[in-house]
């Protein structure tokens, strides 16, 4: 599984979504998704399998826990675990929801 098909999963959601960032921000809510880093199985000196780590961003201009629980729900069916954060965005005044998730060979 790849980030792009992430991103289709989540417009298949209903969610538009791009890698990094919009260029003229949608409205809310919708989803992003971009490389966080890279933590991938060394074996014999080289790189044996391509781990990386990706952030799946929701924004809302609320508190939506319906929204969460779709991606959550379909994160679960892609059998991707996935750790959870959120915050507050003041200067965009926006929710963020990241989701972090490991992708092999992606």
């Amino acid at each position: 599984m790849t980030y792009l098909d992430i991103k289709k999963e989540m417009e298949n959601l209903g969610f538009e979504c791009t890698y990094g960032s919009f260029k003229s921000s949608p409205t809310p809510p919708f989803t992003t998704i971009q490389f966080a880093y890279g933590n991938d199985v060394i074996a014999d000196n080289q790189n044996y399998k391509d781990i990386g780590n990706y952030q799946l961003e929701l924004y809302t201009t609320t508190k939506h826990p319906p929204s969460e629980q779709l991606i959550e729900n379909r994160l679960k069916e892609l059998r991707l675990p996935y750790t959870k954060v959120e915050t507050f965005l003041d200067s965009e005044d926006l929710y963020q929801v990241i989701y972090e998730i490991q992708l092999i060979g992606g």
